[in-house]
């Protein structure tokens, strides 16, 4: 029978290999995609062995756990920030966030600004982005996003990095091509029109069901939770 680490390398051995598939797919280095993996719903002991297995980049998505799990677990983890960020929990977020993927107005930014020059910090944030035309998903309308992308820029103690969308969940990968394609057009249409200083490097775009979708579309970072700890839950139950 697998154990935890067996399992565990497993599911993480298979992501990278379908990782690099796609990359070769997209004509790209395998270095140029970083795969975050998604702890919010993990146990404990599940992401200290995913960090044994050399994953750097982890994500959560409510800042008590962001804080409790960066205080606790290896200093060499970057941590993202993926889910709704309320203004009041800014100030401790941005103190354990290596990236905040989830920006998703314009009060919500000059938040970030305004405390980061407190705290004399600089995060890293991403712009998230409504393209799936959903009500339930949050970001800017690409409308929005490109009247006040100016504004945004006047911003000068956060590091604005690139986008960040979320599909529609449907059972065919297929189905994000679009969104995911139209987020890199839109990532390009804005860094023409950019200050010099900001740089749109990255595209988080792709989850545990279409990742590979999303880096053939340009992806630089992808969020898989689900698909990396599959069947762990099952394996402490025997």
């Amino acid at each position: 029978m697998e154990d935890l680490a067996g399992l565990l390398h497993k599911n993480l051995t298979g992501i990278q290999a379908r990782i690099r598939a796609a990359c070769t797919r997209a004509h790209r280095a395998p270095e140029s995609v970083t795969l975050i993996g998604v702890t919010k719903y993990a146990r404990l002991e599940w992401v200290s062995e995913l960090i044994r297995l050399g994953c750097r980049d982890l994500a959560e998505s409510r800042t008590p756990q962001l804080t409790e799990r960066a205080e606790s677990l290896s200093p060499n983890v970057h941590w993202h920030f993926i889910g709704p960020l309320q203004r009041n929990k800014v100030r401790r977020t941005i103190q354990y966030s290596h990236l905040i993927h989830s920006v998703d107005s314009e009060k919500l930014l000059n938040t970030i600004d305004r405390v980061a020059a407190e705290s004399d910090l600089r995060p890293r944030v991403l712009i998230e982005v409504n393209l799936s035309g959903e009500a339930n998903k949050k970001g800017f309308q690409k409308t929005e996003l490109l009247q006040t992308w100016h504004t945004l820029c006047q911003n000068r103690h956060v590091q604005i990095a690139g986008l960040m969308t979320m599909a529609p969940h449907v059972d065919d990968p297929e189905a994000a091509r679009p969104v995911f394609r139209e987020l890199a057009a839109l990532r390009d249409i804005l860094q023409a029109v950019s200050p010099v200083q900001i740089r749109l490097q990255e595209l988080s775009m792709g989850m545990s069901g279409d990742f590979e979708v999303g880096i053939e579309e340009g992806a630089t970072l992808v969020r898989v939770g689900s698909a990396l700890f599959e069947g762990l839950a099952d394996l402490s139950l025997n």
